[in-house]
């Protein structure tokens, strides 16, 4: 339960600094973390910019005592627009630049602590904000770095940022004979910051990831949104590496947050998400899949026409969430749904232009597969809505993921990959139509995990009681102060 507002023991409740990454698949998870740690009587801080204070609405409406947002203004950069803060007005390659201007939070931060009555006794910070474990070594106070990732890819992140001559001198493939199971990846599909770093290393802006992101299992412990039953063996990894049992596992964060329905919404429900409903509840159970590539994905006209000829040769039942461009990105074709699809495929597919209730979709019974870029976040969104996953991967960490549902976990059936590949409409057709149809193997071991990822989170469960870990840890260093 939160602190009541005339709680007279607030002010001896832990005191902690939260500091998201701003991109939506980052901040997400953090943001139901920190209402978890409200309801264990923390009071938090949150560290925004500007534009993006409004994620936080619903926390703030959710805890008024014990949540204060601290809002700095985002430092200018010359590779970012004004009035840009956010990852999602950019693209993946937007990070670099975001990370560099974040960089120069450090000294309002510090004056900020130094001025506070009462400051945060730690941070948890995202793990694209390694930086912050320095500074909080500067402020004695400890960090914790945040995955909104799987332990599986902080291991191969980890693994890269410390064998960078390894991964540079192994030829292509490259093995990882440290991690458990000794995965192989082809270097196209090694996380995208690292492959950029390779590349432009004598760059400065670059050259300081790799000091910021070997921070992360150095710092004082580690929270994945991910639970033991998924990757046990990769948290075990990660203990190893930092040489003590400060890993928390404490998902599917989803399960726990606020009301999940409007997750990453920008407004109140739609007639578009009660439509969407209308045409799931008349499908039968199972029957149908969501098509869906994240809040930074726009296909090419090439990809869209692609997918469209799939969908419609598959005969399977779909809904497709296109996300919206901007006039210019629909003239160059982007995101253009072709001419005469939704009329050809009506009441068998639904075609939605914009945001689309993504939690509440995949939780409906009529759903059965997922066509996914394998971002973690929809993918453990897809686990608990207890759909298989047809994978397309396209960046960033998604390859990463997508090896672990594929080939570990046998969950998930790759159907494309790569952002610039145009998948045979005939063989994405019959991919989707043969693994919609079986209801073996991939199925039921998806079915299995969901059953899994709800017990993490109950009372008892691993991700319950490692939450419980974290809350008393950060409690006893109140208790030290």
């Amino acid at each position: 339960m939160a602190t009541k507002p005339d709680d007279p023991n607030r002010n001896q409740n832990p005191h902690v600094l939260v500091f998201p990454y701003p991109a939506q698949g980052h901040m997400l998870p953090l943001l139901d973390l920190t209402h978890q740690l409200c309801l264990h009587n923390l009071r938090i801080t949150i560290l925004v910019t500007p534009k993006n204070l409004p994620y936080l609405s619903a926390l703030l409406s959710a805890h008024p005592t014990a949540i204060t947002p601290l809002v700095l203004p985002f430092p200018p950069h010359p590779s970012i627009p004004a009035g840009v803060e956010n990852v999602k007005d950019l693209g993946n390659a937007g990070n670099i630049p975001i990370f560099s201007a974040l960089r120069n939070l450090r000294d309002p931060i510090v004056d900020w602590f130094h001025s506070h009555e009462d400051p945060p006794v730690a941070i948890i910070s995202d793990f694209f904000l390694g930086w912050t474990m320095h500074l909080a070594r500067s402020l004695s106070i400890p960090r914790f770095a945040f995955f909104c990732s799987p332990a599986f890819l902080a291991s191969v992140v980890d693994f890269c940022w410390n064998n960078v001559d390894y991964v540079k001198a192994s030829g292509d493939p490259i093995p990882f004979p440290d991690l458990p199971r000794s995965p192989v990846f082809k270097e196209e599909h090694l996380p995208s910051l690292f492959r950029r770093y390779m590349k432009f290393v004598s760059d400065p802006e670059i050259a300081s990831l790799k000091d910021s992101l070997v921070a992360n299992t150095l710092s004082d412990g580690c929270i994945i949104n991910s639970l033991e039953s998924l990757e046990g063996e990769y948290f075990g990894y990660i203990k190893k590496k930092m040489g003590s049992n400060q890993v928390f596992g404490v998902g599917p964060l989803s399960l726990t947050g606020l009301d999940p329905s409007g997750r990453g919404s920008s407004g109140p429900e739609t007639d578009s998400d009660a439509n969407i409903l209308r045409f799931l509840d008349e499908c039968p159970d199972g029957s149908v899949v969501y098509v869906c590539f994240g809040s930074q994905k726009l296909l090419t006209r090439e990809q869209m026409e692609a997918l469209a000829s799939g969908l419609e040769k598959s005969m399977t039942r779909f809904v497709w969430v296109v996300k919206a461009g901007t006039t210019q990105q629909l003239q160059d074709g982007y995101g253009l749904v072709p001419e005469g699809f939704e009329e050809r495929v009506a009441g068998r597919g639904l075609v939605v232009k914009g945001w689309a209730p993504q939690v509440v979709v995949l939780s409906h019974k009529a759903v059965g597969g997922f066509l996914s870029h394998c971002g973690w976040n929809s993918v453990l969104e897809g686990i608990v809505g207890g759909a298989m996953i047809l994978a397309w991967p396209m960046e960033a960490d998604q390859f990463v993921n997508e090896k672990h549902l594929v080939e570990h976990l046998g969950m998930a059936v790759k159907v494309c990959e790569g952002a610039n590949s145009v998948p045979d409409s005939d063989v994405l057709g019959r991919k989707i139509a043969e693994s919609m149809g079986d209801e073996g193997g991939v199925k039921v071991r998806a079915r299995k995990m969901t059953e899994k990822a709800l017990a993490a989170v109950r009372n008892g469960g691993s991700s319950y009681i490692d939450l419980e870990r974290l809350t008393r840890e950060l409690t006893h260093l109140q208790t030290t102060k």
